[in-house]
């Protein structure tokens, strides 16, 4: 008999609520993916899409109230809904991290950078404070900045910098799982490279799973083994690096490449998706994406189309496609 794969992390229907003046913002609608040990899934998508809040149930940061979330997260194979909050202490940093999105709000002003990472260190790791200094300074060396600037504040390093630190903090103690939560937005575009660079090389040296959230197609290509398009609140379409590209299926992502410029054709105008995506207040009641697609049918309309399998692991939720 097969042995049963394990994954690094499994997400099942994962649903969230945000219950707010007697409205109901609907911010992730039946999530469901699965990560492999050393896998980098990307989870694509424009500002509102919800992928960040599928990063925060993953460290189960939703705040409650307002927050209501519902399904299943497995963190090498165990569900964190049944854990304790000091459980989950021991999990955050450790198992799983996370790059936030903006380091200028990640980092505390009042204190030295390598006080910062070395509080990481010793909630997790038994040492001494004078051992997490010093380890929390070969961090920042291996990030690229020289180790003696650690008794610097972060007012004193530039925004490329300040994310070198905060990818140092999310890495101290060797996790996992490492979401990035579209940790180049902020940074000049050959900044931009460095940090990706570095990113990926650490990556490949301590075999991580990692979840990539971005709005950028050309860090996927760079970084992702597998894709997940998100629009709000749903995957929309799921594949290989491969399948999304060259074998673009949901209207969406068919939008989402037309708004790319074509760099061998400079002549070519971009096709921006039109209209903005649906209030999640009040989500339409078939496919979201309907109002803005150009192939939408009555179907549409009123009927909300399942994630199905067209071929190997590349899926789409569009009624333009069946099983197979």
């Amino acid at each position: 008999m097969a042995e049963e794969k394990t994954y690094a992390l499994e997400i099942e229907d994962l649903n969230v609520e945000y219950h707010v003046d007697k409205e109901v913002v609907h911010a992730l609608n039946g999530i469901s993916f699965r990560l492999s040990k050393g896998e980098t899934i990307g989870l694509v998508g424009e500002t509102g899409a919800g992928k960040t809040t599928t990063g925060l149930s993953i460290l189960r940061l939703i705040p409650s109230p307002p927050g209501v979330v519902k399904g299943t997260v497995k963190v090498q194979g165990e569900d964190i809904s049944t854990l304790s909050e000091k459980q989950m202490e021991s999990i955050r940093g450790n198992v799983v991290s996370m790059i936030f999105q903006d380091p200028m709000t990640s980092l505390n002003p009042t204190k030295t950078v390598e006080s910062q990472i070395a509080e990481v260190i010793r909630l997790h790791e038994k040492c001494s404070k004078k051992e997490s200094i010093t380890k929390a300074r070969s961090m920042l060396e291996m990030v690229g900045i020289p180790g003696d600037r650690g008794v610097e504040f972060p007012h004193q390093f530039s925004g490329g910098m300040k994310q070198r630190v905060v990818i140092a903090m999310a890495l101290a103690c060797s996790p996992e799982i490492l979401i990035a939560d579209e940790p180049t937005t902020a940074l000049d575009v050959t900044i931009q490279a460095q940090v990706l660079d570095m990113i990926r090389e650490l990556k490949r040296k301590y075999n991580m799973s990692m979840i990539m959230i971005t709005h950028d197609l050309g860090i996927v290509a760079e970084i992702c083994d597998t894709v997940a398009i998100v629009y709000a609140g749903n995957i929309v379409e799921y594949g290989t690096l491969e399948d999304i590209f060259n074998h673009t299926a949901h209207p969406y992502t068919v939008g989402l490449f037309g708004s790319l410029p074509n760099m061998d054709d400079r002549t070519q105008r971009l096709k921006p998706i039109p209209g903005l995506m649906p209030d999640p207040t009040n989500l339409p009641q078939g496919c979201a994406f309907c109002p803005r697609c150009p192939k939408a049918t009555e179907k549409c309309n009123t009927v909300r189309p399942d994630l199905v399998n067209i071929g190997g692991d590349h899926a789409v939720a569009c009624h333009l496609f069946k099983e197979g």
